[in-house]
């Protein structure tokens, strides 16, 4: 990673029980375990020195609030809601808004389909509809000098399933 640049980690929540309202749905049992194994596994690389410790960031609904908080339990890092990472807000809005983050911090987005894989597309490819396909919490890594549309690589992207 060169000295300007960032780390940016773009999550989608655990399994989620279908309903009503949208933003009410909860984490199935599979997606808490889903969400606990990733976070463990996170904690671990960033105890190694792997990773930075993420400034961690999640939709307001409630499915990515019970992942983030996983993972803000995880690392002992605060938990910071962001009203523009619900499913269908613009990717764009989201790397205009990373922009404006300061130098050199490592941030973690746990937000949703089709958000993490349109916002990836943009980022890596620069254009948002070639966007990743995200398993529930399926973690994309991407590094960047700058937060710009084609500008980021993908560095890892990890599943649940692999880690069992």
């Amino acid at each position: 990673m060169s000295s300007g640049a960032h780390r940016l980690l773009i999550m989608r929540h655990g399994e989620a029980a279908p309903g009503f309202p949208d933003h009410a749905r909860l984490l199935t049992p599979r997606g808490q375990q889903e969400a606990d194994s990733m976070a463990r596994w996170l904690a671990l690389r960033i105890e190694q020195g792997e990773l930075p410790l993420p400034i961690l960031y999640a939709s307001p609904f409630v499915r990515a609030q019970q992942t983030a908080q996983r993972f803000s339990d995880a690392l002992g890092t605060p938990l910071n809601t962001l009203d523009f990472i619900t499913p269908d807000d613009s990717p764009a809005a989201v790397s205009d808004w990373l922009l404006s983050q300061p130098e050199g911090e490592a941030t973690m987005l746990v937000s949703h389909m089709p958000l993490v894989g349109d916002l990836t597309g943009l980022l890596v490819e620069g254009v948002a509809s070639q966007g990743v396909g995200f398993a529930t919490a399926a973690i994309a890594e991407l590094d960047a000098d700058v937060w710009a549309a084609g500008c980021a690589r993908l560095i890892r992207f990890t599943q649940p399933g692999e880690l069992l």
